[in-house]
């Protein structure tokens, strides 16, 4: 498997980011009580501080960062804690159940030798520059340097407000805590490199927040995370310095300021990229050598988004990271059935950040930091080496791809009979895991039949696939605004429509009218040409592949190697929500479930059913807490039904809900 994280170290050099574990020990013997975690805050000493203390709404000029303070909340309880997560920062478990844990960790009580601040930073969101941004809900805590020599930066995610809150509370949900601190930890043992998340800890404080911008306000409990990083530096922390934007006429706080800019990309090359520093002796030598890493890892870590159908949803610049790791978890989705123009995010209205799009916005928003580099390079040779970016991405993709398909040589065919699996998917509406899980069982024309068979299984219905593309406009509106789109496109986009938005759209009606007569006889017969056409394409390829070779031999490690890349489950948006509904109503034992199965993603001798929370860890340091926060959910949401949804703790159908189980055709659950 691959390190999904950046290790850097004090005294020797860096950690290849995607290099192997197979060197790094994973014991650690010597563990830090709270109290005595090895806080050393290189950042807030490299790099400048807003000289103003008061915590109030403001541009910040000249500065990266700026000092605040958690705001407490009452009664703060632990959700859940990822043991693996902690041990970074020489956390053992003992710790986690003491009866002050929670307050430590919601901000209550602040670990000695924390010191927050909250960080400046600009962006461009959804193609526009939207000036000034910055930690409005997160707050850097401190850097700890742990027993290996490792640094990592500590962060509390929903602590309250800062000076970059906007005009918001700084407040996040339990809903969407739960949701970041699962996908962080589940993307990590997918092998996808990801910031990791320590601690979910929820409270009695309530902020009001409206889910869809529908009127519709509820109260939701002030719920923090920790979260876990080498840095959380993005490409918007360098946009702070941008001139005024052409379309949109804002700019950044430091605008002009090159000797900050230089001061802030010496010290991410100087300590996160050392290998750099120290080969490189003239300036322009290494910002040019940095970002080429930086557009390499950025290619890799998107590659490995698509292999394992992870859409973001957000990908604006100050949601990158610069050191190549998945930040700032919000309305992702993991797809279940197969759709290039999945959107996870209710809000993509456009479709900017469609499944199929995000190696292209990834690309583009390594433009743009190649325009915030230009100060000390030549913009030309950064567009030379951002040409790079897409060799990265093929090289990387193509080599995931031929393990979930169990190849080990390169043939020039691959990229086709990978693409015309996917379009047999798309043809057949088949679920994206679990049909690249299947492979593994095919090995011969023999396998041709039971294989199929598993594979309808994993296609929808008739009613379902024409769901999946009926259009979302009435006829009417779509022919006015494709009015408006050849007449007047500035006030198209001023309404918030796009000219993607409305292709797809009329692509939808035509398949709608195509589909038009379509049954599940019909739609089965189709199902099956389609796989039975692709299998015998496939099974052409693995006969050159293992020809003249020992076949038992090369079968086992073809199968091992398909079922160590091709995960056994991800987390689906149902698995996330069952565990939210259930934790919404005091019982956080699903959130840990879900947290314990997705320790083994690809272990197939895994029993889900069995699993149960963290036993005494968390409970033993709760006591009578969870009961208590049932009825206070009640008592201030009394529409929650809560008598009549069954708790997770307990065996029923409701929470022994099946992980490695495409969802059915019921309600599509919405994410913003």
């Amino acid at each position: 498997m691959w390190m999904p994280f950046l290790r850097r170290r004090i005294t020797s050099p860096i950690l290849k980011l995607f290099s192997s574990s197979s060197g790094v020990k994973s014991t650690i013997t010597t563990m830090a009580g709270l109290e005595s975690l090895n806080f050393d805050n290189l950042a807030l000493r490299a790099l400048p501080v807003d000289p103003i203390k008061e915590n109030y709404t403001r541009q910040v000029p000249n500065a990266i960062f700026s000092l605040v303070e958690p705001s407490p909340v009452k009664n703060p309880k632990v959700v859940a804690y990822s043991i693996d997560a902690l041990k970074l920062l020489d956390i053992k478990e003992e710790e986690c159940k003491r009866k002050d844990f929670a307050q430590y960790f919601s901000g209550n009580v602040i670990l000695p030798g924390a010191r927050p601040a909250a960080h400046c930073y600009c962006g461009h969101q959804f193609g526009y520059f939207s000036g000034q941004l910055g930690d409005g809900a997160t707050m850097y805590l401190g850097e700890i340097v742990n027993k290996k020599g490792e640094r990592w930066e500590l962060q509390f995610k929903g602590a309250g407000k800062t000076p970059y809150s906007r005009g918001s509370d700084g407040r996040k949900v339990l809903r969407s805590s739960i949701r970041e601190f699962l996908c962080s930890e589940v993307n990590h043992n997918l092998g996808i490199p990801t910031t990791r998340a320590g601690t979910c800890v929820t409270s009695d404080s309530r902020v009001t927040r409206d889910l869809f911008y529908t009127g519709n306000n509820i109260q939701e409990r002030c719920t923090i995370i920790t979260r876990i990083a080498p840095t959380f530096i993005r490409f918007g922390s360098f946009e702070i310095f941008k001139g005024v934007d052409n379309q949109t006429g804002r700019k950044g706080p430091s605008t002009g300021k090159t000797d900050l800019l230089l001061q802030l990309t010496n010290y991410v090359i100087e300590n996160f990229y050392p290998e750099i520093w120290a080969a490189n002796s003239g300036q322009e030598a290494k910002v040019l050598n940095f970002y080429k890493e930086v557009v390499r890892r950025t290619a890799i870590l998107v590659a490995r988004w698509q292999c394992f159908g992870f859409c973001h949803g957000v990908l604006n610049t100050d949601n990158m990271s610069i050191v190549g790791l998945t930040i700032d978890y919000g309305p992702y989705g993991y797809m279940d059935r197969y759709d290039p123009n999945f959107i996870c995010n209710s809000s993509d209205d456009g479709g900017r950040y469609t499944y199929a799009k995000q190696p292209e916005i990834c690309r583009w928003n390594c433009g743009k930091l190649a325009e915030q580099l230009a100060p000390m390079v030549p913009l030309n040779k950064l567009r030379e080496v951002l040409e790079e970016f897409d060799g990265h991405f093929d090289q990387e993709y193509m080599r995931l791809m031929r393990q979930k398909f169990g190849l080990f040589k390169s043939q020039p065919e691959d990229k086709k009979l990978v693409e015309d699996f996917m379009e047999a998917m798309y043809k057949t509406g088949a679920d994206f895991t679990n049909c690249f899980r299947a492979l593994s069982k095919f090995h011969s024309e023999d396998d041709v039949r039971p294989v199929v068979e598993y594979l309808l299984n994993q296609c929808c219905s008739a009613m379902e696939y024409k769901a999946a593309f009926a259009p979302t406009m009435d006829p009417r509106q779509l022919e006015m605004l494709m009015m408006l789109s050849q007449q007047n496109p500035d006030l198209l986009a001023m309404l918030g429509k796009q000219a993607g938005a409305l292709e797809r759209e009329l692509e939808l009606a035509s398949r709608a009218g195509d589909m038009k007569d379509l049954d599940n006889e019909k739609k089965r017969k189709n199902d099956v040409k389609a796989w039975t056409e692709w299998l015998s394409s496939y099974n052409q390829r693995l006969k050159a592949e293992f020809a003249g070779q020992n076949t038992d031999e090369m079968r086992k490690q073809r199968v091992e190697v398909m079922d160590a890349t091709n995960p056994r489950i991800v987390l689906r948006n149902f698995i996330a929500q069952n565990a939210i509904d259930a934790a919404e109503k005091g019982d956080y034992s699903e959130v840990r479930r879900v947290l314990r199965a997705f320790q083994k993603p690809f272990d197939a001798t895994v029993k889900y059913e069995d699993l149960t929370g963290f036993d005494s860890a968390v409970e033993g340091a709760q006591g009578g807490d969870v009961q208590q926060l049932d009825e206070d959910a009640h008592r201030n949401n009394p529409t929650d039904k809560t008598d009549e949804a069954p708790s997770c703790s307990t065996a029923t159908d409701h929470c022994h809900i099946v992980y490695d189980q495409r969802p059915s055709g019921a309600k599509k659950i919405k994410v913003s």
